[in-house]
């Protein structure tokens, strides 16, 4: 049997394992292994960045979406789905609202929606960037063209938020229809980075089909792709998918994972996902004791909330901006750590 905390320390001293190593690791590791991570992990988040757990506030605008991927409460055949989209002055309410608040980062989120057109996502960036200057700029709106993107960042946007869902081919056919392309997705991941984005990507945990093997891959792909962001959470099914009856990920194997992508990108941004909040009522003060060092409150409107539900059982749909910001300090304050309202930016390791 192999020696796993071996790995770990190979893993702390590397940055890396190689893909037998990975799978070793992921399918033999005990509680005690998962414990000895984490204490590395949590090590190593305060070595760069103290007991500092960044805020992000994330404004859901629009649950419109062309994609029909099997897993997604919002795809596009749902017919269930009350659909909205939020104004310009909307999303600039929110912003004022999360400002007053002491976010200093917002997260425009959204369903990829053809009503938007480059100049319409270049107006609201614009609008945003110059009422709030001092504030980072988040968008997660899914995969546009080079040129898209470009003018997008030009426009003010600091950071794009992309997750790859999985690098294994095999694996996206399984998850995404015809129309979709995994080649497509990590270009657009590699567009982003070219421009000179803080990239985000990620993965769901316990997806269906999900194998050691893919997990191996995406932790490979993620290495080389070194992304300023990586956001996991577990694999929640929603109702009116195909993958309805399907069973969800692992918080376990979620934490270990997070203690994981710690040692590999000590500098990373990683979130305490709602995913994980939502499978565990202490999901995300795990997270941030495993290594993450990032929660993202909603700053969307209350009455659109449970609209923007991608899986079932969100948490916090019914909890204004401000209930959420302080009911999450106090639960990092509970914990040990700190909610500062810094920007929070990737910083790349001398």
């Amino acid at each position: 049997m192999p020696n796993m905390k071996s790995l770990i320390d190979t893993l702390e001293i590397k940055g890396t394992l190689s893909k037998e190593e990975f799978v070793e690791l992921l399918s033999g590791y005990t509680e005690e292994d998962t414990e000895y991570a984490r204490e590395k992990a949590a090590k190593t988040a305060n070595q760069y960045f103290d007991n500092k757990v960044y805020t992000r506030g994330l404004i859901e605008f629009t649950n419109y979406c062309k994609n029909d991927c099997y897993y997604c409460g919002i795809r596009r055949s749902n017919t269930n789905v009350v659909r909205y989209r939020l104004s310009d002055e909307d999303i600039l309410s929110c912003c004022e609202q999360g400002y007053e608040l002491g976010f200093r980062t917002f997260v425009l989120q959204g369903g990829e929606d053809l009503r938007y057109s480059d100049e319409d996502m270049i107006r609201i960036i614009s609008s945003i960037k110059k009422n709030y200057p001092d504030c980072a700029l988040t968008l997660s709106i899914g995969e546009k063209s080079y040129d898209s993107y470009l003018a997008f960042y030009k426009a003010g946007a600091d950071r794009y938020l992309l997750r790859h869902e999985t690098a294994n081919e095999e694996h996206y056919r399984k998850l995404h229809p015809a129309s979709l392309s995994l080649q497509v997705r990590k270009q657009c991941l590699r567009d982003l980075k070219a421009i000179g984005y803080q990239v985000g990507t990620g993965f769901m945990v316990g997806s269906p089909y999900q194998t050691a093997d893919n997990l191996a891959e995406d932790l490979l792909f993620i290495k080389e792709l070194s992304p300023a962001m990586v956001g996991i959470g577990p694999y929640l099914p929603h109702h009116d998918t195909p993958f309805a009856e399907e069973k969800q990920g692992s918080m376990e194997l979620t934490l270990f994972l997070i203690s994981i992508l710690r040692l590999m990108i000590p500098n990373a941004l990683i979130p305490a996902t709602t995913a994980l909040g939502t499978i565990h009522p202490l999901g995300r003060e795990k997270g941030i004791m495993s290594g993450a060092n990032v929660v993202m409150p909603n700053l969307s409107p209350v009455s659109v909330r449970k609209q923007y539900e991608l899986y079932d059982n969100k948490i916090c749909t019914g909890e204004e901006a401000a209930e959420c910001r302080f009911c999450l300090q106090n639960r990092m304050h509970q914990i040990g750590y700190e909610i500062v309202t810094a920007r929070g930016d990737f910083v790349p390791l001398q």
